[in-house]
């Protein structure tokens, strides 16, 4: 049975528009965040990998190549994250003709856009590293490294699109198996050829490259065997240009959102990159804390718009708000959590990035890190009402008040860095700087949303 009302509910996964919503908001947020630490594993092996085994000057250029490399993976997965929103609404609703065309054609011109930025960037690489002001002796590693990830980006892609659409259905626990697996492997492949065959970053972007691939192998490979709904045969070649249209409207905002974010942050490695090596490399250090830090904050978040999404679909007003407030009180909880863990083992933290004589490099990631541990509430929030609008489908929300957020980091970062002159704390206040301002923009819109209870059903069918 696959008509409109009738599909294959039991193909796919939970259904979040009926019964209670804490313990689905939980489980669905749980394999979430293990899937994400596991992901961000990549990038904390690369860096720990070649920071103890290549030095400072490679874990800086790998540092420097992450904003650029995040950039372009934050657009795919900004163009997923906005696509799924639209199929959580078509499987909230059981509409399940609408919801294949929409996965042929998200996959049709999300394979399209990264192959194409692929090959663009493999030529820009080196241009677009001088343009941040990249030190000179790091360019030829952080270049290397650039085009080698951007070679593999198409398997990024895959993987997002296969992901967020599986955790569209209800399914946040697959995408979390299959990222074990590669995580595993990219640590071994690090150390492998980083330790082993000494291949210094080339070796890091290589294992990288290799086990997103594998991960997009395993995916297809469990939908072909598991889930009959995704498994579309000639239907993937089905091209629908009216949703397209309203998948580069939702995806586009979203991905705008991504590209601000990155913009915002290539801009604060720009104004690090004149700091000296060793700021650098501590920088990129606390950098991969933040991420494992604030990765389970996006997916309360993310739990919270699939939830929201797929009630919105069935139009069902008063789950909404309830699962948005059960979304925050899960997002204060693990930030008490994350306050108390960050203040109480920062040195530590900081002793996995750096060789045992770069004092300074440990010294100063502490001084980062104790201070941003208290401010981990600010993006607690921020992530929860972003996952509120999202799920209602107000993508142009998120959009302006992470440029808010990126203004302010920017703007307060130059400020503190060059004027006051508050050294590598500045990061850290840069940070609260942007949330604050974000948290003023968006608190009034969410307030007046939840009381007018303004959700609007049909734009999303």
């Amino acid at each position: 049975m696959t008509d409109k009302k009738k599909g294959p509910r039991a193909a796919a996964h939970d259904n979040m528009t009926r019964g209670k919503i804490v313990l689905p908001l939980i489980s669905f947020t749980i394999p979430l965040v293990l899937g994400n630490l596991f992901q961000l594993t990549y990038n904390a092996a690369d860096s720990v990998i070649v920071g103890k085994f290549v030095g400072k000057e490679a874990l800086a250029a790998v540092g420097t190549s992450t904003p650029i490399m995040n950039l372009a993976i934050l657009l795919i997965s900004g163009m997923c994250m906005g696509a799924s929103v639209l199929m959580s609404a078509q499987y909230g609703a059981e509409d399940f003709d609408t919801l294949k065309r929409q996965i042929s054609t998200t996959m049709l011109a999300g394979g399209g856009f990264s192959i194409v930025f692929s090959f663009v960037m493999l030529f820009l690489s080196s241009f677009v590293l001088a343009l941040i002001r990249v030190p000179v002796e790091v360019i030829p590693q952080a270049s290397a490294y650039l085009r080698i990830i951007f070679l593999g980006l198409v398997f990024t892609f895959i993987y997002n699109f296969l992901a967020n659409t599986m955790r569209a259905l209800g399914d946040s626990k697959t995408p979390l198996y299959f990222l074990v697996v590669s995580a595993f492997l990219n640590v071994l492949g690090d150390i492998l050829f980083v330790a082993v065959f000494r291949w210094g970053v080339i070796g890091s972007a290589v294992s990288t490259v290799l086990s997103e691939a594998l991960c997009c192998v395993l995916c297809g490979i469990y939908i072909k065997k598991r889930i009959p709904l995704l498994c579309l045969g000639k239907g993937w070649f089905v091209f629908d240009r009216r949703l397209l249209g309203k998948t580069v409207s939702y995806g586009t905002t979203s991905a705008l959102q991504q590209m601000c974010l990155q913009v915002g942050k290539i801009m604060i490695q720009s104004m690090v990159n004149t700091q000296g090596v060793s700021v650098i490399a501590a920088f990129t250090a606390v950098n991969r804390v933040d991420d494992f830090a604030y990765t389970p904050q996006q997916n309360i978040g993310h739990a919270m718009t699939t939830f929201i999404a797929q009630n919105k679909g069935a139009g069902h007003k008063e789950r909404i708000r309830k699962g948005f407030l059960m979304g925050i009180l899960i997002e204060m909880v693990y930030s008490a959590i994350l306050l108390a863990v960050i203040f109480l083992l920062a040195p530590q933290i900081m002793g996995l990035f750096a060789q045992e004589g770069d004092l300074g490099v440990i010294e100063l990631g502490t001084e980062y890190l104790k201070l941003i541990a208290f401010l981990y509430f600010l993006p607690g929030l921020t992530n929860g009402i972003q996952g509120f609008f999202r799920g209602i489908g107000d993508m142009k929300v998120t959009l302006y008040s992470t440029f808010m957020n990126m203004l302010g980091r920017v703007v307060a970062l130059f400020f503190l860095l060059y004027v006051a002159k508050t050294g590598f704390a500045s990061l850290a206040w840069a940070n609260m700087a942007g949330w604050v301002l974000m948290l003023l923009f968006e608190v009034p819109l969410l307030a007046r949303s939840l009381k007018d209870q303004t959700f609007s059903f049909s734009n999303m069918r």
